[in-house]
């Protein structure tokens, strides 16, 4: 009876730590050896790994996805529907807010799974995580990655990269938008109290402006910036948050709070055809 009883006992931990395992929101630094995923052969090997599978956390790993020190960018993928939204945060590594919510969101998630049915939602919290370590816009090479993508109203200057998509942060998000075709993107940013828009996102951004009651801004597609890029020449809805200055320090429940309503906004809508 004393065996049957521990037998028992060590099964439900073994089935519990599994369950676990697939909703985790939280891994510590470096891919978990279970997590990645051979990429196929016929897959160019400078691309970004990215596995989708429903509601498991999924590692992005490669050349296109560390920074110029090596940190690690992660992406959290939940869903399988063809629609995809791709939610990025912390291009500017001086917007804290923005990596932050972007991990309430990615936890919301992965608590919530129903949300993301007949969709996938791709989650990248910190982009620049060089910037994020040091406090600065710029990346490690002093670039301003929000600058860097290869657009037709790009400049040549020395801060926004030697050459368009120079830096491995801005290479990482031209793979998931080439490999994703996502129906919407999502760029959450400080300070500027806004929603801004750049392509047919119009709709989607005054129903973002309604959830969490920042004004809708027109601010205009900036030289090689995200929203020249997917917006401008790739005609792909963009919608940037512009959280307040002020609430840098806010822990996640706060943001989740008055701006969770928005990110669930851009989920929901981006199911719709």
């Amino acid at each position: 009876m004393m065996e049957q009883v521990m037998l028992a006992s060590v099964l439900a931990c073994a089935f519990a730590a599994a369950g676990c395992r697939l909703a985790r929101p939280n891994l510590p630094i470096g891919p978990d050896p279970l997590d990645v995923v051979a990429q196929p052969a016929s897959r160019p090997a400078s691309k970004s790994r990215i596995v989708a599978t429903l509601c498991e956390v999924v590692v992005a790993d490669g050349p296109g996805a560390t920074s110029v020190k090596g940190r690690p960018i992660r992406s959290w993928v939940y869903g399988k529907g063809e629609r995809t939204v791709l939610i990025l945060g912390g291009i500017h590594g001086d917007e804290p807010a923005s990596p932050t919510l972007c991990e309430a969101l990615r936890d919301h998630l992965a608590e919530h799974p129903d949300i993301v049915d007949g969709r996938r939602v791709v989650v990248v919290p910190s982009l620049n995580p060089d910037g994020l370590a040091a406090g600065t816009r710029v990346n490690a090479r002093k670039v301003d990655l929000n600058r860097n993508f290869d657009t037709a109203n790009r400049k040549a200057r020395r801060r926004y990269g030697a050459k368009p998509l120079s830096e491995p942060e801005s290479r990482f998000i031209a793979d998931l938008i080439e490999q994703y075709a996502p129906a919407a993107i999502i760029a959450v940013h400080q300070p500027l109290v806004c929603v801004d828009y750049d392509g047919p996102a119009e709709e989607l951004a005054a129903a973002m402006s309604r959830a969490c009651g920042l004004p809708v801004k027109k601010l205009g597609a900036s030289s090689g910036s995200l929203g020249s890029y997917a917006g401008v020449d790739l005609n792909i809805p963009i919608v940037t948050l512009e959280l307040p200055q002020r609430v840098s320090r806010w822990g996640k429940a706060a943001l989740w709070k008055h701006y969770g309503g928005a990110m669930i906004e851009a989920v929901r809508l981006t199911g719709v055809e």
